[in-house]
């Protein structure tokens, strides 16, 4: 896991979660960590236990320098399809940084030039640099905490199993329930 060390440029790190959802908003994060500090046990979000991430993200949220957490909804998706969601939900993440980044490190392969900083797309980004893995930490509690509040008002999906992902559950639920409001409803398996 690459830090950033204390002569190293401020570099923010961003990440999104629920791309391949059927329901819900996508989530991103942009995470700028302090110079020289390391966090114990950070990695990909997708590597750790629910534990380990609840536990790491009070730990950012305390420790880093600047952090932020934005969303695009599910009709945003379906009005500008779900990459173009996930690059404005990370848009929207930078610019609730308190600090401005020098540069930015982009998990993934995709991204449109954020105001004049300068950025790089690093293909499992959120494994290798300490910024992007606490960005994907963020990114999947917030998302997850939100798909938790919306399992209460509809239950019947099984949102507090499946965070909105196409499961079997999930999709059986959609052919005898119908849709939901925050269903994508340009997604296969809902629009049907």
């Amino acid at each position: 896991m690459i830090y950033p060390g204390p002569d190293s440029a401020l570099l923010a790190g961003c990440d999104e979660a629920g791309r391949g959802c059927l329901a819900g908003p996508v989530f991103a994060a942009a995470v700028i960590l302090n110079p020289g500090h390391t966090l114990e046990g950070l990695n990909d979000s997708k590597q750790l236990s629910l534990a380990d991430r609840n536990r790491l993200r009070i730990q950012i949220e305390e420790q880093a320098l600047s952090w932020s957490v934005a969303q695009c909804t599910a009709a945003e998706v379906d009005e500008i399809n779900v990459l173009n969601a996930s690059i404005l939900a990370m848009h929207r993440a930078i610019d609730g940084l308190q600090v401005r980044p020098e540069g930015l490190l982009i998990d993934g392969n995709r991204f449109k030039a954020y105001w004049g900083i300068p950025h790089r797309c690093e293909i499992k980004g959120d494994a290798r640099f300490a910024c992007i893995a606490a960005a994907s930490i963020l990114a999947k509690t917030y998302r997850d905490s939100f798909m938790l509040e919306a399992h209460h008002q509809f239950p019947q999906y099984g949102w507090d199993e499946n965070k909105g992902y196409p499961t079997p559950f999930h999709k059986k639920a959609l052919r005898q329930h119908g849709y939901s409001p925050i269903h994508r409803l340009s997604f296969r398996g809902v629009k049907e």
